[in-house]
């Protein structure tokens, strides 16, 4: 039974079969068929068995159902490195990239700022667009080194050179364990097939949608996240998929 939408709600496509909201359950779909993704993966972990549940990309690094990482600054900065690293290439790709600045030892916010600016350019090399991440992580090194034991703003991840909503939003909730909901091209593409979103949706509508209609939980936020981006590897790359995605199922309930 479709509950009658306000029309502030339309907008964003929100629905809700029986009491709980479609955005809801397509995150427990999802949980189920999926279970736990244990982002966001860590190279230490390469070394201590962790490995990805799905096995779509990257299969190393993973920590399923283990929410307790990062559990040191090195852990952290490293996840803010990938978060900016990952805009506009794959995770496979910034893998080897990490890998070669802890080959260097130089993963870390002292590693990064101590390094040349070329020897940095060519180790992140394999991210792509290592000209101008070279000097953003330089950036972030910086900051990172002053902010000490401090979570940040939102407001001021956004206000550094490079930092977009996306990985503001990565680095919230990954680094710093603060449930801030991470949007990206997946996401869009789900909620776009689903109707639940305009195509010209902005960033911080789709945010919304998912932050009015779940609780505030780290673990849930981060999951839902991870889940989205393996769903549409499955689903959403190809045009001619779109119309299998099972989700739409879930949506004509």
């Amino acid at each position: 039974m479709m509950v009658k939408m306000k029309k502030s709600d339309q907008n964003l496509g929100y629905k809700k079969t029986g009491s709980k909201p479609i955005i809801r359950k397509i995150y427990d779909y999802l949980l189920s068929f999926y279970g736990p993704q244990g982002w966001w993966p860590l190279t230490e972990l390469h070394e201590t068995g962790g490995i990805n549940p799905t096995k779509t990309g990257s299969v190393q690094g993973y920590h399923p159902a283990d929410y307790t990482y990062p559990q040191t600054r090195n852990q952290q900065f490293e996840i803010i490195c990938g978060a900016l690293l990952t805009q506009n290439t794959s995770w496979i790709q910034v893998e080897k990239a990490l890998l070669n600045l802890k080959q260097i030892r130089s993963l870390s916010s002292e590693g990064i700022l101590s390094l040349e600016l070329e020897t940095l350019k060519e180790a992140i090399k394999p991210a792509g667009y290592y000209n101008q991440k070279a000097e953003r992580l330089k950036i972030l090194a910086c900051w990172f080194s002053e902010l000490k034991n401090r979570a940040p703003a939102r407001e001021e991840l956004l206000s550094l050179k490079g930092v977009g909503p996306e990985t503001a939003d990565s680095i919230l909730l990954y680094a710093f364990k603060q449930p801030s909901f991470v949007v990206d091209a997946y996401t869009r593409r789900i909620l776009t097939n689903l109707s639940l979103i305009d195509e010209k949706a902005s960033y911080n509508e789709i945010k919304a949608l998912f932050e009015k209609n779940l609780p505030q939980d780290l673990a849930m936020y981060q999951e839902y996240h991870a889940l989205l981006v393996e769903h549409a590897k499955r689903y959403n790359l190809k045009k001619d998929s779109y119309a299998k995605c099972p989700l739409l199922d879930i949506i004509s309930d």
